[in-house]
């Protein structure tokens, strides 16, 4: 069984915003607060402790109460470094993962990726389809798996996913949403 004390939550943030001008996204505000600060607070209610994949900023995250940590890994691939930098970092056995610019997540998204049960995972699914990067992780197999993936030439989190093969996670009642564009925000 998995259990809130078993579990980090890795909230991915290293990304450099290239659609938002290079801005450091975490700290871009909508619908009233900055995206980390959504992020931590739907969160920290579900884990036993946060961390931030985040290359800039640093000292901010922790005066928010999130550990950074920064990428290990250099070369373009995205996601799969900061994943790499949460799985090192990360202290319990279990990792859920959720990107910074979600505009919607749910309160009991940890509960039901973790009902899953599988020993392998479990990765959610909304109205749009899989959402790679809003998964929860076994961290010493999903690390192994990650070095391999790397090794291969591979640089997407579906490569590392098709390796996992965790069970699919119906949230198809909810769109997590992607805040990428300007006109994203727009709804705030």
């Amino acid at each position: 069984m998995i259990t809130r004390e078993s579990v980090t939550a890795g909230i991915l943030a290293g990304g450099r915003a290239v659609r938002l001008g290079g801005i450091d996204k975490a700290w871009h505000v909508y619908r009233g607060h900055a995206l980390i600060v959504r992020t931590r607070q739907a969160l920290a209610g579900q884990v036993r402790s946060l961390l931030v994949s985040a290359n800039r900023n640093q000292e901010r995250h922790r005066a928010l109460g999130v550990q950074p940590v920064a990428d290990r890994l250099g070369g373009a691939i995205g996601p799969l470094a900061g994943l790499d930098a949460l799985f090192d970092a990360c202290p319990t056995p279990w990792l859920v993962t959720v990107p910074v610019d979600l505009a919607c997540i749910p309160d009991d998204l940890v509960a039901r990726l973790a009902g899953g049960g599988a020993p392998n995972g479990a990765v959610a699914r909304d109205r749009d389809g899989v959402q790679p990067l809003v998964a929860l992780w076994p961290v010493e197999r999903a690390s192994a798996l990650l070095t391999e993936v790397l090794a291969d030439g591979q640089r997407s989190a579906w490569s590392l996913l098709r390796r996992l093969g965790p069970v699919e996670v119906d949230f198809s009642e909810l769109h997590f949403g992607n805040l990428n564009r300007p006109e994203d925000f727009d709804d705030a």
